[in-house]
């Protein structure tokens, strides 16, 4: 997501590397710059005219002190200036002194309310509060009956009465059953319309009185762009709305969206979805993804989600391998399985300060090799994956693997190589040692996840040297110098 945007940010400030300070003259290109990259990214006209006279109210003039370039001081100004246009802070969900809190979903139809609904209820859930989730939406064929599925694989409970009941009694029945069943938040799922109409408006008004919601989150596609600031103002008049969701932001490289519904309403982004996994929901940092929209990654959300995936002991085990070089097959698979539930790789990677930049043709090797990688070690025995060195000896296993997972055998002969290698390098970065930084077997590598000791990362960056990309596509790995130790994302 924002990858149009982040480009233009980046050509914004090119026009100020080597000046000595930041002047009315030279801030015209940048802002130029910044004014399109904003349009292009579908921000809605006013918020951009605002978001420029800001940015040149505070970088005209600003003092540049020493170390710090113009164009470096120039970033700092736009990033302050995404940050308060996403409203500042994080703002939680509210929460009633008396339960249940009552959360109101609206949002036209296609914006993903039901899905959005119940990735908010697994997010509850694992925040250790007792959902009830109501569907309400009478009008959509299997509304209801997607709700019901959706809390079956989450384990939060629905509410309804079916198709024939009129919404705002729905939602009555639903706040009585949540109230006398001991439930301390009831998530109202509501219909909603291709476009808005006074019927939609007037039921959710009915609703609304129904209930009296703690919350009314507006649920967005991102893919609108500037769309989204008349349908939050129009919202906002007729409904009231407390914040809001913004749904299938994996999806829009352009992020106008994130950028005016703050601005329109005065109220927050409460919370993103970035996938169509149910667990892919998290609060909205306007701080983090200013970061992430001007370049500069989003190491906390990197770590919180590793976090999420990882327990303490699993971490400790896995430490306790490493140094002793047990490090196997099994628990290479285990940790490339573990990176596919925290997200795409390429979409991990990019939150690495520096990292994004990142070609997506190497992304996307990087993704195939890993299947590649998965297939053979698939097509290993139980033995041969806890003893590598069981297929180092026996080159008939190795040409079985290979016609097994649909390789040749020199593909297996270079994955168990570069992994002999691999757990050689993790062992000595365990303790202390920074030979060089290996990869993945037949990848470039850089180490640690975050919360991931010694998992063996996917990279290929500039000076970190790993090993060739991928069977028949490399030679020797070449000689590195000596590299400084730093913390590593582990050890935050």
């Amino acid at each position: 997501m924002f990858d149009e945007l982040s480009a233009r940010f980046e050509d914004a400030v090119k026009g100020l590397r080597g000046q000595d300070k930041i002047s009315e003259t030279n801030v015209d290109g940048a802002l130029k710059e910044v004014r399109r990259a904003l349009l292009e990214a579908d921000v809605s006209l006013p918020v951009v005219k605002d978001f420029v006279s800001e940015v040149r109210g505070k970088a005209v003039g600003a003092e540049v002190v020493r170390g710090v370039s113009p164009d470096q001081k120039f970033i700092q100004v736009v990033h302050d200036q995404l940050v308060d246009v996403m409203g500042g802070d994080n703002a939680p969900l509210a929460r009633a002194s008396e339960a249940p809190t009552v959360v109101l979903m609206a949002g036209l139809q296609g914006a993903g309310k039901t899905t959005a609904t119940a990735k908010l209820g697994l997010h509850l859930k694992d925040q250790g509060r007792r959902s009830l989730m109501v569907g309400a939406d009478v009008y959509r064929p299997a509304a209801i009956e997607q709700l019901k599925t959706l809390g079956g694989q989450i384990g939060v409970d629905v509410f309804s009465l079916g198709t024939d009941a009129k919404p705002e009694e729905i939602a009555a029945a639903g706040l009585a059953k949540a109230k006398a069943e001991g439930y301390d938040t009831l998530l109202v799922d509501t219909a909603g319309r291709l476009q808005i109409d006074t019927e939609m408006m007037g039921e959710m008004v009915r609703i609304r009185s129904a209930v009296q919601p703690d919350e009314v989150l507006l649920v967005v596609d991102s893919m609108i762009g500037q769309e989204a600031a008349e349908l939050t103002r129009a919202f906002h008049e007729q409904v009231g709305i407390t914040g809001a969701v913004l749904t299938k932001l994996d999806g829009d490289s352009r992020g106008g969206a994130a950028l005016s519904i703050r601005k329109v309403s005065g109220q927050p982004i409460k919370f993103i979805g970035t996938g169509e996994k149910v667990e892919a929901l998290q609060p909205f940092h306007p701080e983090r993804m200013a970061s992430r929209i001007l370049g500069m990654g989003d190491v906390l959300t990197l770590v919180e989600r590793a976090q999420k995936e990882v327990e303490l002991a699993d971490v400790e085990k896995m430490q306790k391998k490493l140094q002793e070089a047990s490090f196997d097959f099994s628990d290479f698979l285990q940790q490339m399985r573990l990176i596919k539930r925290m997200g795409s790789l390429g979409g991990l990677m990019k939150m690495i300060p520096g990292m994004n930049k990142i070609d997506d043709g190497m992304l996307k090797q990087g993704e195939d090799q890993l299947k590649r990688v998965e297939a053979m070690i698939g097509s290993m025995t139980e033995s041969e994956r806890c003893q590598p060195e069981l297929l180092a000896s026996q080159p008939s296993r190795r040409r079985r693997i290979a016609t097994g997972s649909g390789h040749q055998p020199a593909d297996v002969d270079k994955v168990l190589a570069d992994f002999q290698k691999m757990r050689g390098f993790m062992q000595q970065m365990s303790r202390g040692n920074m030979p060089g930084m290996g990869g993945m077997p037949g990848m470039p590598g850089m180490p640690g996840m975050p919360g991931m000791p010694g998992m063996p990362g996917m990279g290929g960056m500039p000076g970190m040297g790993g090993m060739p990309a991928g069977p028949g596509r490399g030679g020797p790995p070449k000689r590195q110098r000596p590299v400084k130790k730093k913390k590593g994302f582990g050890e935050l």
